[in-house]
C-alpha cells in the first residue's frame, strides 16, 4: 500500500485509521535523568527552559518540503461505458493542476543533505525546500527506500547549513520527553511536546523494517519526515505514521528509530539506494502450538510457506515449503521477522549457511545448506496483497468444527489445484475463538474460500474425518492447520500455517 501526503486509509479490523502521509512534522522527546525522581526536584521554570532550549537548537535545521507531481490523467480504465470523445472533452475543460505533497524534513549535514519520508517526495517532478530563514531552494532526490519510508534530498545553497545529529534510539525509554518540530497544515516550525509511549512498536501497515517509537507528541498532516528529538536536541526518530479516527492528531504517532534512519541515510548517500540480502521465500513464525505439534522442543524458527522464486537462493539450495529455518549463518532464528532482518542486513552475494528442520515421516531432520544471497528489490519486497476468495461450491452436508462452516473440495477444484482432499471454508462464526486467530503479520488467519488440507500433520480427506479429529481435541490442545489460499484464476494457491490453541 502506498499512501501520499495527507491520505488516510481505513485498515480492516482496527478501530482507527493509520495515516502514512503525515506531511512533515517532527516530534521530539527527552530522556529522564538517571537519578530517581523521588530524590530530585525539577521546577516548572527549569523544565520550560529546557524545552525552549531544545526548540531553539533544533528548529533552524528543520525544513518544509513542497513536492509537485504530474497532474493525474483522466482515465476510464476499468470502464467501457465512457466514449473517447467525451474523455477528450473533459481533458480539455478540466484544469490540469499538479498534485502537491507538503511535508517536513531535517538537515543532517551542513553540505545540504536532508532526510524526510519517501511518501512525501515519491513521484515528484519538482521538489522545493523552505529553510527556517524563509529561503526557498530546489532540491534533488538522492534516493529513497520504500521499506523504511525514508528519502534523502540534496540542496545547494552556497553555504553551510545548520544541521541535526542522529541520537541513539536504543537508549530511548517509555516515559522520556520528546519534541516534534515540523510543518503541520503548512505551519512551519511548529513545536509540540509529549512522551515516548512505547518503543519498537509494529503497526498494521508497517514493513519488516519498521519498528516504531510511539509518542503522544502532537503529529498532524504535514508532519511526515520531521524529526523526533530528545532533550539534547538529537534526532531519535523520523515521524512516519499516526493512528487516528479523524485523519488528524489522536494522541498516537509513530517515528522510525534513528538507528535505522541513519543506516538507510548513509547507504542511500553512498549508493543511491539500500542493498539488502534476499532468499526468495515467504515465511511464517513458529508459535507454541506448532512447536508442540511438531515436537520442536523450543518455540523458535521461521516456517517457509512458499518458495516464491525457484531460481532464487533458497530454491536453488533445495529449500522447500514446510522447512523450518532455525539458524542463519550461525545465528539463532527467533521467527519470521527475525530471519527477514538477518537476511536483509546481510549484503547481496554473501555466502551464508542456513540450518533448517524438514519433516521426514514422523521425524524432523536437521539439515544445513550453503547459498549465495541475492539482492532484495521492491518487486521482491512487496507483501502479497489480499486476493479475492475463490468461488465456493454450494454446501454439501455442512459441519462446523471450531465454528467453521465447511464443504468438501469439488472435483473441478481438486483437479485444478492437484488436491487429494481438503475442506473449503464457507463461513467463520464471528463469535468463535478461531475468528480472532491471526497470522504472525497480524492478518486474519482464515478467510472465506481457504482450503484446509492438513490438521496436526494428518491429511484432511473428508468432513467426517476432520470432524471426528476436531471433536477429539480438548481445550488447551495445540492445533496447526495447513491451509491453501487460492489466488485469482484458481490455478495456484498459497500455503499458510494457522496455529492456535483449542478453547
Amino acid at each position: 500500500m502506498v499512501l501520499r501526503s495527507g491520505d488516510t486509509r481505513s485498515i480492516s479490523g482496527l478501530l482507527f485509521l493509520f495515516v502514512l502521509s503525515l506531511i512533515g512534522t517532527a516530534s521530539a522527546y527527552g530522556q529522564t535523568p538517571e537519578s530517581p525522581a523521588a530524590t530530585r526536584q525539577i521546577s516548572p521554570a527549569s523544565f520550560s527552559d529546557s524545552m525552549a532550549a531544545v526548540a531553539k537548537k533544533a528548529g533552524p535545521a528543520v525544513v518544509s518540503i513542497d513536492a509537485k507531481a504530474r497532474p493525474a490523467e483522466l482515465s476510464a480504465r476499468g470502464s467501457q461505458e465512457v466514449p473517447d470523445d467525451i474523455l477528450e472533452f473533459f481533458r480539455r475543460q478540466m484544469p490540469q493542476r499538479p498534485a502537491t505533497a507538503i511535508g517536513s524534513g531535517f538537515i543532517v549535514d551542513p553540505a545540504g543533505y536532508i532526510v524526510t519520508n519517501a511518501h512525501v517526495v515519491e513521484n515528484a517532478v519538482k521538489i522545493t525546500i523552505r529553510l527556517d530563514s524563509g529561503e526557498e531552494h530546489p532540491a534533488e532526490l538522492v534516493g529513497l527506500d520504500d521499506e523504511t519510508d525514508i528519502a534523502v534530498l540534496k540542496v545547494n545553497v552556497g553555504k553551510e547549513l545548520p544541521y541535526l545529529r542522529f541520537g541513539n534510539s536504543e537508549s530511548v525509554r517509555v516515559g522520556d520527553w520528546v519534541l516534534a518540530i515540523g510543518s503541520p497544515f503548512g505551519l512551519n516550525r511548529t513545536v509540540t511536546a509529549g512522551i515516548v509511549s512505547q518503543t519498537r512498536r509494529e503497526t498494521a501497515v508497517s514493513t519488516p523494517f519498521q519498528r516504531f517509537i510511539q509518542t503522544d507528541a502532537a503529529i498532524n498532516r504535514g508532519n511526515s519526515g520531521g524529526p523526533l528529538v530528545d532533550l539534547n536536541g538529537d534526532v531519535i526518530g523520523v515521524n512516519s505514521q499516526i493512528a487516528t479516527s479523524t485523519g488528524d492528531y489522536n494522541g498516537v504517532g509513530f517515528a522510525l528509530p534513528s538507528i535505522e534512519a541513519r543506516q538507510v541515510y548513509e547507504e542511500i548517500r553512498a549508493n543511491g539506494k539500500v542493498k539488502r540480502g534476499y532468499l526468495g521465500v515467504y515465511l511464517d513464525t513458529v508459535k507454541t502450538e506448532f512447536a508442540k505439534v511438531y515436537g520442536l522442543g523450543e518455540t523458535r524458527g521461521a516456517i517457509i510457506t512458499d518458495v516464491r522464486d525457484e531460481d532464487g537462493p533458497a530454491g536453488a539450495a533445495g529449500l522447500k515449503n514446510g522447512d523450518i529455518v532455525i539458524e542463519f549463518d550461525g545465528q539463532e532464528v527467533k521467527g519470521a521477522s527475525d530471519l527477514i532482518e538477518k537476511v536483509a542486513s546481510t549484503k547481496p552475494d554473501s555466502n551464508v549457511q542456513v540450518t533448517f528442520l524438514r519433516e521426514v515421516g514422523d521425524k524432523m531432520e536437521r539439515k544445513t545448506v550453503s547459498m549465495t544471497l541475492g539482492e532484495r528489490d521492491l518487486a521482491n519486497a512487496r507483501t502479497r496483497g489480499r486476493t479475492r476468495p475463490a468461488p465456493v461450491e454450494p454446501p454439501v452436508d455442512e459441519t462446523k468444527p471450531f465454528g467453521l462452516t465447511l464443504t468438501e473440495v469439488s472435483a473441478a477444484m481438486a483437479t485444478s489445484l492437484k488436491l487429494e482432499g481438503g475442506l473449503v471454508v464457507r463461513e467463520i462464526n464471528p463469535a468463535s475463538f478461531i475468528a480472532d486467530v491471526k497470522l504472525s503479520n497480524g492478518v486474519d488467519a482464515l478467510g472465506r474460500g481457504d482450503i484446509i488440507v492438513r490438521i496436526n500433520r494428518q491429511p484432511v480427506k473428508d468432513q467426517a474425518a476432520f470432524t471426528k479429529f476436531a471433536a477429539g481435541l480438548k481445550p488447551g490442545d495445540p492445533v496447526v492447520l495447513h491451509v491453501l489460499s487460492p489466488v485469482p484464476g484458481g490455478q495456484t494457491a498459497l500455503l499458510k500455517y494457522v496455529q492456535f490453541t483449542v478453547q
